[in-house]
């Protein structure tokens, strides 16, 4: 079903409908940014406001589901077939996952989020009292309850669905083939491409706003920390610099490129962890440890409950948002870490995926939240009004702690690097889909997906400005609702023919 174009070997149907709805969507976007964004957010709204019960109870099933597969003996399958060795070590694989998942979110919400929450900006979890004790253990209970295990489970079960499907059966690397099992071969016909133009959307559109929104922070990180300017080119230039260097690196390949540069990422962002740790006291760090862990366990039942909530307004501005936006971009980061998770077990797929990067966002969110909410508490720097501008939240922290300066410096490299390896994952999920499966496309081929990435990017942002980014964001969260019941479907699959073998091995083990 494949063709070649330009000398691109593409799957013919899935690559020419994805280009041009691609193109469709990007120039309804742009035409009419105002009112785009306007119906768009309509649409985002209207499935936030009355499927909020929905997002919950997936997000809650998702996190029990992985627990299960744990706990069974469906966790004893390889993902790959025979006695397939792990392809990277423990550090590397963890950088890449930590990198392509959510670096660029840990960094630019790390301060502002349990701030807003501490503060009251956009309302409080719970209805908790504001800029009170009580405020302080509800937000850092509330933030790690939004980047610990829910996120991490979605981005697993897509991983295993592609990994055990593409790896042990030999079926597309894409998600499609965690239908085989439910409906056999139509999963080969127009379903199955309809879940690849749906998959190569979402992921385009969730890195084209996030990058486009990055570069804004970037900018005014810049301006305030450097003086540069915070101009419209500014911002072009980060994603034209972000772009280039996605296109190098995807380029390059997995081992030369990706995990080069998640390697590097990840003693970047050590360092700066350690530079904040030591300049708001190891003693409080500690502490904040402890404390951050006891308040997750506190607030995750009642956070994770959906009915007669008395802070309607925040559990959906902020909850059931998040669960939409993880939705939005668990299609290309499930399928990157699927890409990265040959040898292991379906056990030490979710443990690793889960568990370390919530151990991560809970010393991450320890050191920069708990620190912000203390300058908060006692009048430190800027924070002490509370949020103002949050794309400039995290740099006005880093001030009022040592080496302000060059700390500063080091989160714009941070984002920059995070953005990069988040477009590779993106643009390595593209390319799959759009071959028709193939993961040994040319090098050219990876980086004109790269190139696709920043001119969407691009023209969203020079066209239509803040409103078409928006506009995309609120775009690819709404269609965030049907892939999380896509999400049933595939984990019905998929455990059904985990447990089967299972039983198959067992089978032959009794035979010899």
């Amino acid at each position: 079903m494949n063709m070649r174009i330009l000398g691109l070997d593409v799957h013919r149907i899935v690559c020419p409908v994805a280009l041009v709805l691609m193109a469709a969507l990007v120039g309804y976007s742009v035409s009419d940014p105002v009112n785009a964004g306007l119906f768009l957010n309509k649409a985002k709204d209207w499935t936030i406001n009355n499927y909020d019960w929905f997002y919950i109870i997936s997000g809650n099933a998702f996190v029990l589901f992985c627990f299960l597969l744990v706990l069974t003996p469906a966790g004893n399958v390889r993902i790959g077939r025979g006695e397939t060795k792990p392809e990277y070590g423990t550090i590397s694989y963890f950088s890449m996952l930590f990198a392509a998942g959510m670096g660029v979110g840990l960094l630019f919400w790390g301060v502002a989020e349990p701030l807003a929450y501490y503060s009251g900006w956009n309302k409080t979890p719970l209805n908790v009292p504001k800029d009170t004790p009580e405020a302080v253990h509800a937000a850092m209970g509330a933030t790690l309850f939004h980047w610990g295990l829910h996120p991490w489970a979605v981005y697993c079960i897509v991983a295993l669905v592609i990994g055990y499907f593409a790896y042990n059966k030999g079926l597309q690397n894409s998600l499609r083939s965690g239908l085989q099992p439910l409906i056999g071969a139509a999963h080969k016909g127009w379903i199955g491409h309809t879940v690849d133009i749906f998959t190569i959307l979402l992921t385009t559109f969730g890195l084209a706003t996030s990058l486009g929104l990055g570069a804004m922070q970037a900018a005014a990180g810049m301006h305030y920390v450097f003086g540069t300017p915070n101009s419209f080119a500014m911002q072009a230039g980060f994603i034209v610099f972000v772009s280039a260097l996605s296109a190098i690196t995807v380029g390059a390949g997995m081992h030369a490129g990706i995990k080069l540069l998640s390697n590097i990422n990840m003693a970047f962002a050590l360092g700066l962890l350690v530079f904040v740790i030591l300049g708001a006291g190891v003693v409080s760090f500690v502490a904040g440890l402890g404390s951050t862990t006891a308040d997750y366990a506190k607030y995750f039942i009642p956070l994770a409950n959906w009915v007669n909530r008395n802070d309607p307004e925040w559990f959906r501005g902020w909850t059931v948002f998040y669960w939409a936006w993880w939705a939005s971009w668990a299609p290309f980061v499930g399928m990157f870490i699927a890409s990265i998770s040959r040898g292991r077990t379906v056990r030490q797929i979710v443990t690793s995926v889960m568990i370390a990067p919530t151990l991560v966002a809970l010393i991450w969110m320890t050191a920069f939240g708990g620190t912000a909410i203390h300058q908060a508490e006692t009048g430190i720097g800027q924070l002490a009004g509370g949020i103002q501008d949050v794309t400039l939240t995290l740099f006005w922290f880093l001030e009022a702690l040592p080496m302000a300066q060059l700390t500063s410096f080091l989160a714009v490299i941070l984002l920059a690097i995070f953005m990069v390896t988040s477009v590779n994952s993106g643009c390595l999920v593209v390319d799959t889909l759009a071959s028709g499966g193939k993961e040994d496309t040319s090098g050219f081929q990876k980086v004109v997906w790269a190139g696709v990435v920043g001119v969407v990017t691009l023209v969203l942002f020079i066209v239509g400005g803040d409103d078409a980014l928006k506009a995309a964001q609120a775009g690819a969260i709404a269609l965030g609702l049907p892939f999380m019941a896509l999400m049933f479907v595939l984990m019905l699959g998929l455990f059904k023919a985990l447990i089967g073998e299972h039983q198959r091995h067992q089978h032959l083990c009794s035979q010899r």
